[in-house]
């Protein structure tokens, strides 16, 4: 069963009914969440941000997914950036599998594919210049910012800082393999 299967409409599912129902999910996927995943979902369920810095193939996208899965339950809208345009496919073509194609869109600077989706993959500068033409009024309630190592970066970290900065209505998770102790 896809997770999109498991999504109730808006108003109608309690934050607790989301976490059983992703975790539900994640056990039929042969999957055990470790404690620092756990902790990830349960403080973004508490519409907290989350800083996630752990190694590539540590199961970020997972915490990711389950904030995906929170928004789609909750009617609101859910960005995934990255700082390229594979990766950002790569995504895009995994939420699909697990969302359903009809909830996942994808905004790059050359390509655009069902861009009123609940659900955008694109890329950091695509939210970034979001950000900066909408601000408080974007309808951008929930954020995964992957790659947030790029924040420092001289050259392309402004389209990591611009979202923090221009979207205080929205929820945050900023992942990284790289970014070390925060």
């Amino acid at each position: 069963m896809r997770l999109g299967e498991r999504i109730a409409g808006p108003g109608e599912i309690s934050d607790d009914e989301i976490l059983d129902r992703f975790l539900a999910w994640v056990g039929e996927q042969g999957l055990s969440p470790y404690p620092e995943q756990e902790e990830a979902i349960l403080e973004l369920l508490a519409d907290r941000h989350v800083v996630l810095s752990t190694p590539t193939g540590s199961g970020k996208s997972l915490v990711a997914l389950a904030l995906h899965f929170r928004a789609l339950c909750h009617g609101l809208r859910s960005f995934y950036t990255a700082p390229v345009k594979a990766l950002v496919s790569e995504k895009f073509f995994a939420l699909c599998g697990e969302l359903g194609a009809e909830r996942v869109g994808m905004l790059t600077g050359d390509a655009s594919i069902n861009p009123g989706a609940p659900v955008i993959c694109c890329t950091t500068e695509v939210l970034a210049n979001v950000a900066l033409r909408d601000g408080e009024a974007a309808d951008a309630e929930t954020v995964v910012l992957d790659e947030f190592h790029f924040y420092g970066d001289p050259d392309r970290g402004w389209a990591w800082q611009v979202p923090l900065l221009n979207l205080p209505q929205s929820s945050f998770l900023l992942l990284s393999a790289t970014l070390g102790d925060v």
